[in-house]
C-alpha cells in the first residue's frame, strides 16, 4: 500500500480525478486529496471526502498543529496532480507556495506526476510549454494530454487522459520509484545502459496552416515510446521529446512535449548537449507552410470556378538528424541513431534508399522500416533493418513487437558504446 497525495486543480477535467481516486483506493492505497480552491468549484469537498475517507483542505491554516503543508509532501510515496491546469503548472514551475497543493509540491521528495489538461491554445502557448519543460527537467513525470473533445464543441490536444491510463502510469512509477530533483540520491541504476544519458524523439510533428488545419503525418509515436521504455529499464536516464503522441509516458522517463519540427529541433538540441545517445525516431515534417493564416482559410463559393482551391507555398524544415551529426565533437559523441520510413519506388527498394540515407546523413546507425497505409503506423508490431555506418552487415528485427524491435536497436547501440 502506498501513501498517495492526489492534487486536483481547477479545470473541468476535475471530474475524472474522482474515478482515478476510486482506482487508487480500490487497490488499497492510502489517498489524501488536496484540491485547489478553484477545483472545488467543479467537484465539492464532500465528494472528495466521501471517496477518500479523509477530510479535505485547500489552505495551510487548517489543522496547523499537524503542519500539513510539510508533512503531506514528506510522507508521500507518490504525488499526482490531475488535472494540472496552466495556472498550476506555472506556479509549480516558479516554486510558488500560495496554497496547500503548491506547498506539497515543494516539500515532496517522492516521484511527482503531473497530467496537464486545458484548452489547446493554452497548452500550445509558449509560456505553458516552457513551464512544462522546466518541470520535466527537474524530474517530474509529465503525462502529455490526449487529443479529443474539450469543453464545449472544441476538439484538439489538451484533454486529460482517461483515469485508467493515468492509474497505469502511476502504478508503474510506484513499482520502480525514483525521487525527483531535490531528493536524496537514489541507488545507482543497474543495467547495460546504467550511467548513460539518452534522448529519444517520438511521434509526428504538425505544421500549422491556419487555426484549424495543419500538415502532419500518421506516426503514432509507439516505436519511440518503446525505445524510451526499454532504455529506462536498461538503466539509462531518458529524455523523451514527444511530438503529438497520445500515449502514456514510460515509467522513469522525462517527457518534453513539442508540436512542430522547429520546436522538436530546439528541444532535442538542448537535451543532446550532455547525452551519450540520441535516437531520432520521430517522424519530422520535411516542409512547413511558408505563411500561417491567422483566420481559417475559407472555400470559395464562386459559381464560375467551383473547383477553386488555394495554393499552399511550402518551405523546407531543417534536417535535424544531419544537424546533430554536424554539431557533435571529434570524439563522435553522442552516438546518433536515425530512422528512415521508406516505401520503395522505381528507383530502389527500402534498403537501397536506407543505405543512401545512411551515407548522406552520417549517423552511426539507421533503422529502416517499410511503411504504408497498412504497415507500421499505429500498429503494435514492426519490422526493421538496422544499418551501421561503415558496415555492410544488416540486422533484421521483426516481425515483432515494437518493444522487441526497440531491444534490437539498443543491442546495436550498446555494441558501439
Amino acid at each position: 500500500m502506498a501513501r498517495i497525495v492526489l492534487g486536483v486543480s481547477g479545470g473541468i477535467a476535475a471530474y475524472k480525478a474522482c474515478s482515478l481516486l476510486r482506482l487508487f483506493t480500490e487497490s488499497g492505497h492510502d489517498v489524501t486529496v488536496v484540491p485547489t480552491e478553484s477545483a472545488l468549484q467543479f467537484v465539492g469537498a464532500p465528494t472528495w471526502e466521501a471517496l477518500s475517507g479523509k477530510p479535505v483542505h485547500t489552505g495551510v491554516w487548517e489543522s496547523v498543529h499537524e503542519v500539513p503543508h510539510v508533512r503531506l509532501g514528506q510522507s508521500a510515496d507518490l504525488v499526482v496532480v490531475a488535472p494540472a491546469t496552466a495556472d498550476l503548472l506555472a506556479r509549480a514551475a516558479h516554486g510558488l507556495a500560495g496554497d496547500l497543493l503548491t506547498n506539497v509540491l515543494l516539500t515532496a521528495r517522492c516521484p511527482v506526476v503531473m497530467a496537464p489538461a486545458m484548452h489547446t491554445e493554452m497548452w500550445d502557448h509558449a509560456a505553458t510549454q516552457a513551464n512544462v519543460s522546466t518541470l520535466a527537467e527537474r524530474g517530474i513525470h509529465i503525462i502529455p494530454p490526449a487529443s479529443g473533445r474539450l469543453t464545449g464543441a472544441d476538439t484538439g490536444p489538451g484533454r486529460l487522459p482517461e483515469p485508467e491510463a493515468l492509474y497505469a502510469v502511476c502504478e508503474r512509477i510506484l513499482a520502480h520509484p525514483a525521487p525527483h530533483t531535490g531528493a536524496a540520491a537514489s541507488p545507482p541504476a543497474r543495467g547495460p545502459l546504467a550511467g548513460r544519458r539518452v534522448v529519444v524523439s517520438a511521434g509526428g510533428t504538425r505544421e500549422p496552416l491556419d487555426p484549424v488545419r495543419y500538415l502532419g503525418n500518421r506516426s503514432s509515436g509507439k516505436q519511440g515510446y518503446a525505445l524510451a521504455a526499454v532504455a529506462a529499464r536498461r538503466g539509462a536516464e531518458v529524455t523523451l521529446v514527444s511530438a503529438n503522441a497520445a500515449l502514456t509516458a514510460p515509467a522513469g522517463v522525462t517527457v518534453v512535449p513539442v508540436t512542430t519540427a522547429l520546436e522538436l529541433e530546439s528541444a532535442v538540441q538542448r537535451a543532446a548537449e550532455d547525452a551519450d545517445v540520441v535516437v531520432m525516431a520521430a517522424a519530422v515534417a520535411d516542409f512547413r507552410p511558408a505563411h500561417y493564416a491567422d483566420a481559417k482559410i475559407k472555400k470559395t463559393h464562386d459559381p464560375a470556378d467551383p473547383d477553386a482551391a488555394p495554393t499552399i507555398e511550402l518551405v523546407r524544415n531543417p534536417d535535424i538528424l544531419a544537424g546533430l551529426v554536424e554539431a557533435r565533437g571529434e570524439d563522435a559523441s553522442p552516438v546518433i541513431v536515425g530512422f528512415a520510413a521508406e516505401t520503395g519506388d522505381e528507383h530502389g527498394d527500402v534498403l537501397n534508399h536506407g543505405r543512401a540515407k545512411l551515407a548522406r546523413k552520417g549517423c552511426d546507425l539507421l533503422v529502416v522500416n517499410e511503411v504504408g497505409v497498412d504497415k507500421t503506423f499505429g500498429h503494435d508490431d514492426n519490422t526493421v533493418h538496422i544499418l551501421r555506418q561503415g558496415s555492410s552487415h544488416v540486422v533484421d528485427a521483426g516481425p515483432a513487437s515494437k518493444e522487441d524491435v526497440a531491444a534490437a536497436v539498443w543491442d546495436a547501440v550498446q555494441q558501439i558504446l
